[in-house]
């Protein structure tokens, strides 16, 4: 099962004279960790490097920012794949002290930058959510709210027609039972749309 994380963690190294701040972060898409990496670019204009890793579907990247190739971003992300981890963004700002790492010495700081900071992580397991359509009679409307925050559905949409339209996403797992227990309840009498 995935994961993200509950809230932004941070990790700082020393390796030879070099700096490393390391963040990892819950990020829903790559537009909003590319905004999280330029803006780590403004607040650290004296960096040699901002590398990063996103673990986010369909969008997840990885990037040196001028490391040598595959030294940097893309063990970050294999950090984020071991854990598990989705949606999450990883950053590791790097300080230049002078002292050349070495191929080895960078996958070695960069990894262990993203793995302290997860180090004391929440982790929120991610379930996949289901939406669902539905119209009520009026005298069900109560009974659909009670069922609704019973399974801890979110409601997008009310709407008051000649009966009560429902809009809301559920957990997938629950989804099912949900359909028949309020299928049963309402005596047949819902509308699935």
């Amino acid at each position: 099962m995935p994961f993200t994380l509950a809230a932004p963690l941070h990790s700082e190294l020393s390796i030879r004279k070099s700096r490393f701040i390391g963040c990892v972060q819950p990020v829903m898409d790559r537009a909003g960790a590319q905004a999280i990496v330029d803006a780590l670019r403004r607040e650290h204009p004296g960096a040699a490097h901002v590398c990063w890793a996103l673990m986010a579907g369909g969008q997840s990247a990885a990037n040196d920012d001028g490391e040598p190739g595959g030294t940097a971003g893309r063990p970050m992300l294999e950090v984020l794949r071991h854990h598990d981890l989705e949606s999450v963004l990883a950053t590791v700002v790097r300080y230049f002290g002078g002292i050349k790492l070495g191929a080895g010495g960078l996958v070695r700081a960069y990894t262990d930058s993203v793995a302290q900071a997860l180090a004391g992580a929440a982790l929120v397991p991610l379930v996949r959510q289901r939406g669902l359509h539905c119209a009520v009679p009026y005298a069900f409307e109560g009974l659909l709210r009670r069922e609704l925050a019973a399974v801890g559905a979110t409601i997008d949409e009310v709407r008051h027609d000649s009966m009560v339209h429902f809009s809301f996403t559920l957990p997938e797992p629950s989804a099912a039972d949900f359909i028949a227990r309020l299928d049963d309840a309402a005596q047949g009498r819902v509308a699935w749309l």
